[in-house]
């Protein structure tokens, strides 16, 4: 691991963990982002996100959405139906982030192991 510095406040540095956590360290992209990619095809309509991610809200839901898909984690393709379709995948980007995602839930996994042994 890359050593902090010293004199330096952290959040004023280009920390890669803290960029890394800027774009995905909020309650619902990480919820986000699993449903997506569990999926088949990495693809996901917005009306089944709504349903999987359970608790959030539609506004927030959108909002966050909106963030993945400006940072070029996911992608969003309407079609013109009515009501309107539109779906979710994620973009090349989004698939580098998933052997971290896995990397980390791993470690949490066995964290969780030991502290119930």
């Amino acid at each position: 691991m890359k050593n902090l510095p010293e004199h330096e406040n952290i959040y004023e540095t280009s920390c890669p963990i803290l960029y890394a956590m800027k774009l995905i360290g909020q309650k619902w992209k990480l919820p986000i982002l699993w449903y997506i990619t569990d999926s088949e095809n990495q693809i996901l309509r917005y009306k089944e996100l709504e349903r999987k991610v359970v608790g959030i809200t539609a506004t927030m839901l959108t909002k966050c959405l909106r963030e993945l898909e400006n940072d070029d984690l996911i992608t969003r393709k309407q079609y013109n139906t009515i009501p309107p379709t539109v779906e979710y995948g994620l973009t090349e980007r989004g698939k580098t982030l998933i052997p971290a995602l896995e990397s980390i839930y791993e470690w949490a996994e066995k964290i969780i192991e030991v502290q119930h042994t």
